[in-house]
């Protein structure tokens, strides 16, 4: 397991941090927030469980589940998993107890034989009885059996520390070896106070206590889908209600973490659904204190019950992490009369340049042979967009592979070729490109991505849908993976790591390049949009045909407005040659003409193959070509009559050039 250093999974997620240290330290009746970590698949959500477990699991009891796994999870296995790990006994706490929730389990669990109700009330408790002693004998304790049909759902994080595995595995450790008898004796002793609780239940019809248990055993094994669902928030309410009372005892933890992972699957959403439902009749409807939990869940998708995707019905709008807090939660919560209220969706950003650069410090400088690679920072940012996991896997290919230490034409040849280049994890080895792709289209079948690649070379991805795919809901089913970047209603773009790799693989089939971009350069033109027009001719190599173009617009618009259109066009995707650097590159498209006159549109020309080279990362890693383009804005100051100033200005900046925190200033 990888050890990523301490803090790492929350490194530009301190607002979390801070967030979950404020619920955890609120009085055991106050009003939490069920908080919701969302993102595209590696945004680093499995990370800030790791982080959390943690820095909070030595103080604080803590549960965490993955619903993500391959073993489904019903609510109830969910619940008893839960409640085995929130048991945990801690040092300066007694140990919590969950007595309702084990009796409604066993209650229901395995089906009990009878003709009636009325001759079956002895029956039931003898039965009830035996039940327990069988569990308690093979495994200790009744909750502790959940493990044997949900373990496969109880995983680490991805990225976890070895900190953070420690303290989970103490969760997970046996604790005492049997529980009191749920009924406080042997067969026929009174019944607790266990069995009342459920008879009283509004949601059970009897109020018999006994009547009550049966019902939930009917529920489940006789039970249509509303009373399955009736018999999950019993067994949720159960839970909170048992989660209440521990937490009014004296010497006992006043409040609980719960760690969802990938609630986006379809039990994951079904446990939000209920725990969401149970805390609201528990507290609004019914008027009771809420319940002692701290909930973050995490979901690479976005929620059915919220509405369509566009996120225009749900009176929600989404929080940054950064700034994330109870203050801000209460200010723009919906009123109480919602279930909506509970939510706090918390879209995770990229990592800025900086949080790059201390990852690739913490995971590549401490040795020798690789610190030199820690230069690389601004190209893994570039490329990367600073999505956690694509950070992490471009640092393995790194550190397994071996590329030349040193900065310079072989270093630059060499990374050309990264989304090729092989990645290990265990025994499975697969390029880059097709392990990153894996993860982040898990969901889409191999005509999905074929579709998404040629899509993938419009810049506004609506248009790419709509021009270059067969199926209607590609669009939507992008949007709600949360795999485009910037404001939709403006233009939805692809997160620039999946479009790069995307790109790369169109980039194998010329042919599919070339149509791609001809039909969105005729479509742009019948739009009467030159820029983005010229944006695709110049992804089919057509150099010339935009150097006239720009030519033209040198002098007919102010020299700032040129320069943005000039970045605009010159930040066009590229399938030029994979085994050549930035120098070799720039030759190939800029051949020496004899006896040729520096005039405006060669100083142009050569300015927008050399742009167009320096925007792609992976074809100059280094940003050699800056001065390159610096020295070609000042001979463009020198052939124009006025308005010279911005260009100097755009020379200066290439001439000493900064990289910017944020990865989404290209184009």
């Amino acid at each position: 397991m990888r050890e990523p250093g301490t803090g790492m999974g929350l490194r530009g997620r301190s607002g979390i941090l801070s967030l979950v240290d404020s619920c955890l330290k609120e009085d055991p009746a106050a009003e939490r927030p069920l908080t919701m970590l969302l993102g595209p698949a590696g945004s680093g959500a499995s990370e800030a469980h790791s982080a959390l477990m943690e820095h909070f699991g030595p103080d604080y009891p803590f549960a965490f589940v993955n619903f993500g796994g391959a073993q489904s999870l019903l609510p109830r296995y969910a619940l008893g998993l839960l409640a085995r790990q929130l048991e945990r006994k801690l040092p300066r706490y007694g140990r919590s107890h969950f007595p309702l929730l084990s009796l409604g389990l066993l209650a229901s669990d395995q089906e009990l034989r009878m003709r009636s109700l009325a001759e079956g009330r002895r029956a039931v408790q003898r039965q009830l009885d035996r039940f327990q002693e069988e569990n308690e004998a093979r495994h200790g304790d009744y909750l502790a059996a959940f493990f044997e049909v949900g373990m496969g759902a109880v995983g680490m994080p991805e990225g976890a520390s070895t900190a953070a595995l420690a303290l989970f595995q103490d969760a997970l450790r046996r604790g005492r070896r049997t529980v009191p008898g749920l009924f406080g004796g042997r067969l026929g002793s009174r019944l607790t106070s266990g069995a009342h609780w459920y008879g009283r239940h509004p949601l059970t019809r009897s109020a018999d206590p006994m009547e009550a248990l049966v019902e939930l055993n009917l529920w489940r094994h006789e039970g249509d889908e509303n009373e399955q669902e009736r018999l999950d928030l019993v067994l949720f309410s159960a839970f909170l209600e048992d989660l209440r009372r521990n937490s009014a005892r004296s010497f006992m933890p006043r409040s609980y973490l719960l760690l969802l992972d990938n609630s986006h699957t379809e039990y994951g959403r079904r446990f939000l659904d209920l725990l969401l439902r149970s805390r609201h009749d528990e507290t609004v409807v019914a008027g009771h204190a809420s319940d002692p939990l701290t909930v973050v869940a995490s979901s690479n998708r976005w929620l059915p019950r919220w509405g369509p995707a566009t996120g225009d019905s749900w009176p929600w709008r989404l929080r940054g992490p950064d700034r994330a807090s109870l203050s801000d939660w209460n200010a723009h919560r919906p009123t109480r009369d919602s279930e909506d209220t509970w939510w706090y969706p918390l879209r995770l950003r990229d990592l800025n340049l900086d949080e790059v650069r201390i990852r690739i410090e913490l995971q590549l400088g401490g040795n020798g042979d690789l610190a030199p690679l820690t230069r690389l920072t601004s190209f893994v940012h570039r490329l990367t967009g600073g999505l956690p996991r694509a950070v992490h896997q471009v640092l393995d290919v790194l550190r397994q592979a071996g590329p030349p230490p040193d900065s310079g034409p072989q270093q630059d040849r060499w990374l050309r070729t990264l989304p090729d280049r092989h990645l290990r994890a265990g025994d499975a080895s697969a390029t880059l490109a097709d392990t990153a792709l894996g993860h982040l289209l898990r969901d889409f079948d191999d005509t999905q991505r074929a579709a998404l690649a040629e899509c993938a070379a419009a810049r506004d991805f609506s248009v790419g849908t709509r021009l270059l795919s067969p199926d209607d809901s590609l669009f939507g089913a992008v949007r709600s993976r949360w795999l485009l970047t910037g404001p939709v209603a403006v233009v939805p773009v692809l997160h620039p790591w999946l479009r790069r790799l995307l790109l790369w693989r169109l980039a194998a089939r010329p042919d599919g390049w070339d149509a791609a971009h001809e039909l969105l350069a005729e479509y742009y033109r019948g739009e009467g949009k030159p820029v983005q027009q010229m944006y695709h001719q110049l992804a089919r190599g057509r150099t010339e045909e935009v150097a006239a173009h720009l030519t033209r617009r040198f002098t007919a618009v102010p020299a700032a407005q040129w320069i943005s259109e000039f970045d605009a066009i010159t930040a066009a995707p590229n399938r030029l040659p994979t085994g050549s650097g930035p120098v070799e590159l720039l030759a190939g498209l800029v051949p020496r003409r004899p006896g040729r006159v520096m005039d405006t549109e060669s100083v142009i020309h050569t300015l927008v193959t050399t742009r167009w080279v320096w925007s792609d990362p992976l074809a100059d890693p280094a940003m050699r070509l800056g001065d390159l383009i610096a020295d070609g804005c000042t001979q463009l100051s020198q052939l124009r009559r006025n308005d010279i100033v911005a260009l100097y200005d755009e020379a200066d900046r290439y001439r000493h050039w900064r990289d910017p925190q944020t990865a989404g200033w290209e184009g």
